[in-house]
């Protein structure tokens, strides 16, 4: 049986209306990708955000099976990365279209509703982290995820907290992506038209930013930030520029065999130093000896907080491999990965919940026994209600299609 697109749908009786909207999201996937959307993007995103969910629950066995554990870079890098390629794909039609006031507007207005997002889920986090305390006797978890300037210095704390200069653990990446987007317009208006020298700037951002240990401040509580925005703008930007080329029909990074074989050969080599013990051992003493040389900390180690180059190169080499690999987009559009591309489609929501729900989670661990079954009914619960909610929101998009689709106010017969 065909399922009607959405102009028919908003002609048909109210029972037939209802019925075809359930199955919309269903449909369109398909037929392997929504309208206007690559599928690929789509399920990677939703990939992420399941691997982020699960990350952000520790304890569990099966964040033994995250990309982190196969990998220096995790999915963090993936999320930064396809944010930048999001936003090349959602944004550059407007700078090369129309005016550019409303094109800077669009996308300040997303940076806007992240901002709101943030401070949305880091009140629903005290909420939760308060409630453990208060009704379950969690007083330990007062003291984890950052709280504790919360109680030692409140005032202080609750100017932070608006101005993004006090974080919660796990609350980190939307002020950075947040930052990030502020200055997207510029860097879309320089790399229309010097997408090489913007890359080059942004190279030199990532290394003034690691050389001199610039980073964007804390307060009340010193420091600076967990996700350096000086650092990880490059990895957001490469995605942005790639996002750009591919609007308009080109490729930011060219297909190139050699290319392609070092950077699998790169992935294969990270995994068997992860993996296989005398090599990451001979690997951590050339590190060492770089080190000892004079090479800088972000050239020769692991941080995450400057991107640090290991993390970058694997983080990109990964990224090419799949992005060249021809299978992958015959994966992406099958109706298996559905659950992932609807995820991805909805990454804000779903990362916004997935968010709450992980530390819920985290407040019931801290008051049972660590199981494996009951930890992989809490993620399958939680998982499951984030692919519920994917579901519902496209229902909801497609809905509102439908009825733009004919003129004039829908009547419900």
């Amino acid at each position: 049986m065909s399922t009607p697109d959405t102009a028919t749908l908003a002609r048909a009786p109210l029972s037939e209306r209802v019925k075809g909207w359930l199955e919309l999201p269903m449909a369109a996937n398909r037929a392997g990708i929504a309208p206007g959307r690559d599928a690929r993007l789509d399920m990677f995103r939703g990939l992420a955000l399941l691997m982020i969910f699960i990350n952000h629950v520790p304890g569990t066995a099966w964040e033994n099976f995250t990309s982190r554990n196969f990998g220096f870079s995790d999915a963090a890098e993936a999320f930064v990365f396809m944010s930048g390629l999001a936003a090349g794909l959602a944004y550059t039609g407007r700078f090369i279209t129309g005016p550019l006031w409303p094109a800077i507007a669009k996308v300040w207005a997303r940076a806007r509703q992240l901002y709101f997002v943030h401070l949305t889920i880091t009140m629903i986090a005290l909420g939760i982290f308060a409630g453990a305390a208060l009704w379950f006797g969690l007083y330990d978890l007062l003291g984890k995820n950052n709280l504790a300037p919360l109680f030692s210095n409140p005032l202080a704390t609750m100017i932070g907290l608006p101005l993004l200069t006090h974080q919660l653990g796990y609350l980190n990446i939307l002020p950075l992506y947040m930052t990030l987007l502020l200055v997207t317009p510029a860097v879309i208006v320089l790399g229309l038209r010097w997408p090489g020298r913007t890359l080059i700037g942004s190279i030199a951002v990532w290394v003034v930013a690691g050389q001199f240990r610039l980073n964007f401040p804390n307060y009340p509580v010193p420091g600076g930030w967990f996700f350096n925005p000086l650092s990880w703008q490059l990895l957001f930007v490469i995605g942005l520029l790639s996002g750009m080329a591919m609007k308009q029909g080109k490729r930011f990074v060219p297909r190139s065999p050699w290319l392609f074989g070092a950077c699998a050969a790169f992935v294969l080599f990270v995994l068997a130093w992860l993996k296989i013990k005398p090599i990451g051992s001979a690997g951590l003493q050339t590190l060492g000896w770089l080190s000892g040389v004079g090479l800088p900390f972000y050239i020769t180690w692991f941080d995450k907080t400057f991107l640090a180059l290991p993390r970058l190169l694997h983080a990109l080499a990964l990224f090419y491999v799949f992005a060249s690999l021809g299978g992958v987009r015959q994966l992406a559009e099958s109706k298996w990965l559905t659950p992932l591309r609807l995820m991805g489609r909805q990454g804000l929501a779903v990362f916004a919940v997935g968010t709450v729900l992980s530390l819920l989670l985290q407040a019931v661990k801290d008051g049972i026994e660590a199981d494996f079954w009951l930890d992989t009914l809490l993620l399958g619960s939680g998982l499951t209600l984030l692919v519920g909610l994917a579901y519902v929101l496209t229902c909801t998009q497609e809905m509102h299609r439908a009825a733009a689709a004919v003129p004039g106010k829908l009547q419900g017969s």
